[in-house]
């Protein structure tokens, strides 16, 4: 529970986190060395380079406060410690700076401007922006005086080269591993959209490739894939038989009853068509969303041609003027939204007085929604009334219909076969249901 609150700084994808798994040790691998590397070595070394200038500053000092005036302090210096290659200048109050300077990524400058202000008490402040020269400022008895000598005495030669060949190997070896777990994710996004187009309805070609672990889950997708793919045949092939073999009796009674009175064989042929139309809907729900490819297709105008079709059967069914300004086509199969939208147009005629269709289309989603005036069903009840063969008393008249309750079955199972959903509610405009169809586009 501690670690709850970093999930949402934690990239979501496979590739971000790898990434981070890789590239975060190595960057605090690198951190760690780089800082004990300054210390043990450029801290260092710098401290004993400049306790030995120091030890030749006490002798200038020396010299200086020897010299008999101010003027006279550079040549003594010179005759008395030239070896040293110190030049020493009496410079006025105001040119002292009052403040150390050094360039922003000198290291072993701050180092040795806090080992001279500690050790030197006529310190007063360093100039170290040349980076070849050290220009020292000190106040002494003869007034300011600026030494200058070359910085090679006083610490490391270019003590930022670390880090910069840190920096530029770590970045290159950091590009040249992401490459590497790039084409090794690969395959799992491959599986990943293979996998993402069978749950649509889609069959979209896939061989396993990359580590052996994720050929392993590869085959076993096609594998699973191959399976469902022979029971829905199966399963189709054996209902057109029981199809076939149900519609050959269901004829011969319909022609048999054809020939007594009307006034006889009308409750009959009454019944002989409820059994054509339960037939038909439940080979409908076996069917669900295998029927037809998916395609390029502009909802705005399928749904025009099914309100359209609604409307020639004699149902009063409304096309509302599209929600927002998205247009563009979705990848849909056209025979089975149809097939559903018709459903829950049916189910809002059947139980209710008229309907209302509407398109509501973004960049992301596709939203059919479908609402009427009847009952309605109760919240408690929505997720039973989705089942097969599932109806409702309280919530929907039987009287009113001869349904087997698979209208919302069907729809329900083709808005999952497009990587969507059935979302059933309460309609605000005309107090019923509402059927809403939601598809990621």
């Amino acid at each position: 529970m501690f670690f709850v609150w970093l999930k949402r700084y934690v990239p979501r994808g496979i590739y971000g986190r790898a990434a981070l798994i890789l590239l975060l040790p190595v960057v605090l691998l690198q951190l760690v060395v780089v800082v004990i590397f300054a210390q043990r070595h450029f801290e260092g070394v710098t401290n004993q380079m400049t306790d030995t200038v120091l030890r030749e500053l006490a002798q200038v000092l020396e010299v200086v406060a020897e010299a008999p005036a101010r003027d006279d302090v550079a040549a003594a210096v010179q005759q008395s410690l030239g070896r040293l290659a110190i030049e020493v200048t009496p410079v006025p109050a105001e040119a002292v700076p009052a403040a150390n300077s050094y360039l922003w990524y000198d290291y072993s400058g701050r180092v040795l401007a806090r080992r001279l202000a500690a050790r030197l008490p006529e310190y007063r402040a360093v100039d170290l922006s040349d980076g070849g020269l050290v220009d020292l400022y000190l106040q002494t008895g003869k007034g300011p005086l600026k030494l200058r000598f070359d910085r090679r005495r006083i610490s490391a030669a270019n003590p930022h080269q670390l880090f910069v060949y840190t920096v530029f190997f770590g970045v290159v070896l950091s590009l040249i591993a992401s490459i590497y777990l790039r084409n090794q994710l690969r395959p799992i996004k491959r599986l990943a959209r293979a996998a993402e187009a069978f749950g649509r309805g889609r069959h979209e070609p896939y061989s396993p490739s990359g580590a052996v672990e994720i050929r392993a889950a590869g085959n076993a997708f096609i594998d699973m894939r191959a399976r469902i793919e022979r029971q829905m045949e199966q399963r189709t092939l054996m209902l057109s038989g029981v199809s076939h073999d149900l519609r050959t009796p269901l004829t011969r009674m319909r022609l048999g009853l054809s020939m007594l009175e009307d006034d006889e064989a009308a409750a009959l042929l009454q019944d002989v068509e409820d059994m054509q139309r339960m037939l038909d809907e439940f080979l409908n729900f076996a069917k669900g969303a295998a029927e037809g490819e998916p395609e390029r297709v502009d909802p705005h105008v399928l749904m025009a041609e099914v309100v359209e079709d609604a409307r020639r059967a004699g149902r009063d069914v409304t096309l509302l003027p599209p929600e927002g300004d998205g247009t563009g086509t979705v990848k849909l199969r056209r025979i089975a939204i149809r097939r559903a939208v018709d459903n829950l147009v049916s189910n809002a005629v059947r139980y209710g007085a008229r309907a209302e269709v509407s398109v509501m289309l973004s960049d992301k989603t596709l939203r059919i929604r479908v609402e009427d005036d009847g009952p309605g069903i109760p919240e408690a009840q929505r997720v039973e009334a989705v089942k097969p063969f599932s109806r409702l008393d309280p919530a929907r008249n039987q009287d009113k219909g001869s349904g087997v309750g698979l209208g919302l079955a069907i729809a329900t199972d083709i808005a999952r076969a497009h990587g969507g959903v059935l979302r059933l509610g309460e309609s605000s405009r005309l107090g019923g249901l509402r059927a809403d169809i939601v598809i990621a586009r």
